[in-house]
Formats: C-alpha cells, sequence, structure tokens
C-alpha cells in the first residue's frame, strides 16, 4: 500500500508541516504494509461482515482508511501513556485536532495530530 504524498495548501497555526505530513505517510504506508493478518483481521472479518461503506470503496481505499485509523490509534495510546506519567490534563488542542480527524480522516488532518503531539516530545518515529 502507499499513500500519495498528496500535499494540499493550508495555511494557518493547524497546517502541518511538510515533514510532518511526510512522516506521517511513511508511517500509514509502514502500518499497511506491515499489518498482521491476525491482528488486522478482527471480529469483522472472521464474521464476514464489513464496516459501513467499504462496498463503496476499492480495496486500496479500505486499507488506506484502515491504516490511517490504526495510526490514529497509536497515537492516542501514547498521548494516554504521556498524560499518565505526566499528570497532565487533556490538551484543548490535541483534542481539537483529534476530533478534526475523526470528521475528516486523511493524512492531512491526521499530521495535524501527530504535530501536535510531536510538539510534546511523544513520537518516537
Amino acid at each position: 500500500m502507499s499513500i500519495r504524498p498528496i500535499r494540499p495548501e493550508v495555511s494557518g497555526d493547524t497546517a502541518p508541516s511538510r515533514k510532518m505530513l511526510d512522516r506521517v505517510i511513511a508511517r500509514v504506508n509502514d502500518v499497511g504494509e506491515s499489518r498482521n493478518p491476525i491482528r488486522g483481521m478482527g471480529r469483522r472479518a472472521e464474521r464476514g461482515t464489513s464496516r459501513a461503506g467499504d462496498s463503496l470503496r476499492t480495496p486500496e481505499q479500505v486499507r488506506e482508511a484502515r491504516s490511517l485509523r490504526r495510526v490514529f490509534d497509536d497515537l492516542g495510546i501514547a498521548y494516554r501513556r504521556y498524560r499518565k506519567e505526566t499528570g497532565e490534563p487533556i490538551s484543548p488542542v490535541v483534542r481539537e485536532a483529534a476530533c478534526r480527524f475523526r470528521k475528516e480522516r486523511s493524512v492531512l488532518s491526521l499530521a495535524s495530530v501527530a504535530g501536535r503531539l510531536d510538539e510534546l516530545k511523544i513520537l518516537d518515529w
């Protein structure tokens, strides 16, 4: 799987850097390529069911969406671990970026979340 390096023009404080976009694209591609079939299947695949809307997308789009979600979930785990260790409350900026990703699942919105966590020195990639 390969996410195309589309870099939409976005301005303002919410715009992730090109470097962060490249890092997120690489991470999503790595997750998609190294996906463990057992972990990746989940109960839906075992039952033969699919998510709503999956039938309208190509297999590549479905894999990309799942890889985006997996990276987002990994970021959430890292952020919760950070908050537990530091005792910090949830950052409104991180929450806003996460809500934006949930509404619009894209590399750009995921890069915004990753950028906020990178500012906190949470990312290890």
